[in-house]
């Protein structure tokens, strides 16, 4: 098992140990974006704790703030905080580790959750940064059933006008939201044709919850001018948990302790056996 592999699977088990917590959180999508944040945060972004206040550092955004879970135990992980806080008080009672992203945990760039809202901000970020000569890039995660919010469209439009090569989006395309499967709910597809439509590069990655794929992508999607891109990662909700997988009810559900142990019984032996 290469390091961001077996990265993304020791949070898979801190993911499950902070949901069982709090009875609370989203895992279904956290276990299929987790992947995607392992490969931006340990691997291609220019952002540490050291240099979360430096003006050129690059700039994250979790559009689906509902995986906050995810994020927060991410970030932990990266050292911006003791993780061991973010996974014993999540969601509880004054705890700054609360259900959607928020600044006053530190690595946090926007407040977010209201689907719709990331890419337009990130693509005024973008702007920002060609305005001011600055080489920072950002990134926005987007779920794929976001993708029915309006906003994006008005986004995708400004960026792909104003030649923002600077911005990189990457759609969790799982195919489940909270009500049923994307296509059933409001269909966005074929998201590809719309975001080329739009003028921007399409990257599509065939497993987005494998990292070597993700890696790849990133880098293609660094290099290339002229316009921004977007990484469509086609992932599975609960990956990684087998009762868990493209199963719509875990897009927020509570785990017994049954589930729990099994949960972690199974993440336990990908990380023993590889």
């Amino acid at each position: 098992m290469d390091a961001l592999t077996r990265t993304s699977y020791e949070l898979r088990r801190d993911i499950i140990e902070m949901m069982y917590n709090s009875k609370a959180g989203h895992v279904g999508g956290d276990l299929s974006v987790v992947d995607i944040l392992t490969v931006l945060y340990f691997e291609e972004m220019n952002v540490s704790p050291e240099t979360i206040k430096d003006p050129n550092r690059d700039r994250f955004l979790l559009s689906k703030g509902h995986c906050a879970d995810c994020l927060y135990c991410v970030l932990g992980k990266r050292g911006f905080y003791d993780e061991e806080e973010a996974i014993k008080t999540f969601s509880q009672y004054g705890s700054k580790f609360i259900g959607h992203p928020n600044t006053a945990v530190n690595g946090i760039e926007l407040n977010s959750g209201s689907l719709g809202h990331g890419l337009s901000v990130g693509a005024g970020m973008a702007l920002t940064a060609k305005r001011d000569n600055k080489d920072y890039r950002t990134y926005v995660v987007l779920g794929d059933g976001e993708m029915a919010e309006g906003s994006n469209y008005e986004a995708m439009m400004l960026a792909s006008q104003y030649k923002l090569d600077n911005l990189c989006a990457t759609v969790d395309l799982n195919g489940l939201q909270i009500s049923g499967t994307t296509d059933e709910v409001m269909s966005s597809a074929s998201l590809a044709e719309k975001f080329a439509a739009f003028g921007w590069n399409v990257i599509e990655v065939a497993d987005g919850n494998n990292c070597e794929q993700l890696v790849e992508a990133y880098k293609e999607a660094a290099t290339f001018t002229g316009k921004p891109s977007v990484v469509l990662a086609h992932t599975v909700k609960g990956k990684g948990v087998s009762y868990m997988e493209n199963v719509a009810g875990w897009h927020h559900g509570v785990m017994t302790d049954e589930q729990y142990e099994q949960a972690k019984k199974e993440i336990e032996e990908v990380l023993e056996n590889e």
